[in-house]
C-alpha cells in the first residue's frame, strides 16, 4: 500500500469516528431541547456518518489495479460515493425545509435552551474546524475527490453549526422563531453544498475534463522540440487521476528513434506540468508545407530501406523530373533489381503525383562483408606516394594522408584523408576528390575501393567577396 493510499484511509477512518459522535452528541442535545435546527443538524451528522463510511470503503476500492473488466481502474468509486452523498444531502436539505417552513406557520416555540444544546454546538463547530482543514490538506496532497467532498461537506457543517447556534441564542433571548429559522438556514446549506458536490461528482462521471487542463496539456505539447501540431486530445477523470488519449504530429521525414525520443520528451514535459494526466500517446507524421521534392524522394527510400545518391529534380513544364542512383545488391539478377526499382517509382509516383517523371540508375551495392588484412608495406607506400602526385597535378586537394590500405578476395580497399580549401563548395569538393579517386584506381588497377575523407582547412573567416 502506497503511503498515499494509507493516508487517505486513515483520514477517511477518523472522519467515521468524529461523525458518529458529533451525530449522538447533537441527537441527544436536539431530543432534550426541543430544537428542530439541531434535530435537524443530527439528521445532517447522520447522513455525514453514513458518507464517511461510504468514502472509507471507496477509498479503499478506488486504489485497485486494473483489471479484465475495469480497464481504466476503479478511481471513479469515490465519484460514485460522492454521487451517493449528493442524493442523501438534497432529500435531508427538502425534509428540514418542510419541517421549518410547518414551525414557522404553526407558530411553534417549544424549544428549551440549555446549557447542553451550547455545549454540543460549540464542541461540534470545533471538532468541524479541525476535520475540515485535516481533509482539505489530505484531499489536495492525494488528490482525493471522496476526501475533497467530504472536506467541502464539514465546511458546510461548520457554517450550519454557526448558524443554528446563532438560531438557539436568539432563541433564548425570547425570539422564538429563530430556531425555525436557523432551520431554513440549515437546510439551504444543505442543498447548497449537494448543488456543489453534484456539479462536481456529475462532471467526473459524465467524463468532463477538468477545467483548462486541455488547453494547458496543449500548450505544452506544442511547445516540445518536434511536435508540429496536436491532431486529437480527450481527457477523462478517474479518481485522482486524469486519463486519456494524445495524437500529435511530428515531420515525416524524421527517423523513428528521433520520432520515438520526441515522444518521450512529450510524456515528460506532460509528467512535469500535469502530474496527474496519464495519456497514451500517438506520434503521427506529417508533410510539412516546406518539406521539397528531395526531402519527399528521399523519405521514400528511406521508408523502403533502398541507399540511393545523386539525386536530380528538375521541373520541366510545370512537371517534375526526378532521377537518382539506386544501390542494390550486386548478386541480384536484373530481372529481380529491376522489379524493385519499379516498385520505387510507383510508390514515388504515387506520392507526387501520376504527372511526375521518374528515372532510375541501378548500381551494385557489396552487400556482403569483405574479411581482408593490411597490404604490405610497400603497397600502402607505392600507393600513398601515388595519391600525394596525383592530387599535386588536380591542385585543389592538399595533404593526402592517413592512408590505409586493405587486401581482400575482391581486391584493393584502400582508404585516405585530405584536405581543402574550407571555403570550397561541396560539389566542387566532390569532383576534385572523385578525380582523384579515379586517377588512383586507373593507376592501381587492383583497387576495388577507394574512399577519400576530405577535411578543411585555412581561417574560419570567410573569403573576401570577388
Amino acid at each position: 500500500m502506497s503511503e498515499a493510499h494509507a493516508l487517505k484511509e486513515r483520514a477517511a477512518l477518523a472522519s467515521i469516528f468524529a461523525s458518529a459522535f458529533i451525530t449522538l452528541a447533537k441527537l441527544v442535545a436536539g431530543l432534550l431541547s426541543g430544537s428542530l435546527a439541531l434535530l435537524s443538524e443530527a439528521g445532517h451528522a447522520l447522513v455525514d456518518t453514513g458518507a464517511t463510511i461510504v468514502t472509507y470503503f471507496a477509498v479503499k476500492a478506488a486504489h485497485k489495479p486494473a483489471d479484465d473488466r475495469h480497464h481504466y481502474g476503479h478511481g471513479k468509486i469515490e465519484s460514485l460515493a460522492a454521487l451517493i452523498e449528493t442524493g442523501l444531502l438534497f432529500a435531508l436539505a427538502a425534509y428540514v425545509l418542510f419541517e421549518a417552513v410547518h414551525r414557522l406557520y404553526a407558530k411553534q416555540s417549544d424549544v428549551e435552551v440549555g446549557w447542553l444544546a451550547f455545549g454540543v454546538l460549540i464542541v461540534s463547530i470545533i471538532i468541524d474546524l479541525f476535520r475540515w482543514r485535516a481533509l482539505s490538506k489530505i484531499a489536495k496532497e492525494t488528490r482525493s475527490d471522496a476526501l475533497a467532498a467530504d472536506a467541502l461537506h464539514f465546511s458546510s457543517d461548520l457554517l450550519a453549526s454557526v448558524l443554528v447556534l446563532l438560531g438557539l441564542i436568539a432563541t433564548y433571548f425570547g425570539f422564538h422563531q429563530g430556531d425555525a429559522i436557523a432551520a431554513v438556514g440549515v437546510a439551504v446549506f444543505i442543498a447548497i453544498v449537494g448543488y456543489k458536490l453534484a456539479r462536481k461528482t456529475l462532471d467526473t462521471l459524465l467524463d468532463v475534463a477538468p477545467e483548462g487542463m486541455a488547453e494547458k496539456i496543449r500548450a505544452v505539447v506544442e511547445n516540445t522540440p518536434g511536435v508540429v501540431g496536436v491532431e486529437s486530445l480527450r481527457l477523462r477523470p478517474a479518481g485522482p487521476n486524469v486519463l486519456g488519449d494524445l495524437e500529435f504530429f511530428v515531420p515525416r521525414t524524421l527517423p523513428i528513434d528521433r520520432t520515438a525520443k520526441i515522444r518521450e520528451a512529450v510524456r515528460a514535459a506532460i509528467a512535469a506540468e500535469v502530474p496527474e494526466a496519464q495519456l497514451t500517446l500517438a506520434a503521427h507524421p506529417r508533410a510539412l508545407d516546406d518539406e521539397t521534392v528531395l526531402e519527399r524522394v528521399l523519405l521514400i527510400a528511406a521508408r523502403k530501406r533502398l541507399p540511393i545518391h545523386h539525386v536530380t529534380v528538375q521541373q520541366i513544364d510545370g512537371r517534375f523530373s526526378v532521377s537518382f542512383d539506386l544501390e542494390l545488391d550486386g548478386r541480384l539478377s536484373l530481372g529481380e533489381a529491376h522489379d524493385i526499382a519499379s516498385a520505387l517509382e510507383a510508390d514515388m509516383e504515387e506520392e507526387m503525383g501520376p504527372g511526375v517523371e521518374v528515372e532510375t540508375h541501378i548500381e551494385p551495392l557489396e552487400a556482403r562483408e569483405l574479411s581482408g588484412a593490411d597490404a604490405a608495406e610497400a603497397t600502402r607506400a607505392a600507393i600513398t606516394a601515388g595519391l600525394t602526385r596525383r592530387a599535386a597535378e588536380i591542385g585543389a586537394v592538399q595533404q593526402v594522408h592517413h592512408v590505409r590500405t586493405r587486401e581482400t578476395s575482391a581486391g584493393l580497399v584502400v582508404n585516405y584523408h585530405c584536405r581543402l580549401d574550407r571555403w570550397l563548395s561541396v560539389d566542387a569538393m566532390h569532383e576534385a576528390v572523385d578525380k582523384l579517386d579515379r586517377a588512383a584506381r586507373a593507376d592501381f588497377p587492383a583497387i576495388v575501393r577507394i574512399v577519400g575523407h576530405a577535411e578543411p582547412f585555412g581561417s574560419d573567416a570567410p573569403p573576401p567577396a570577388s
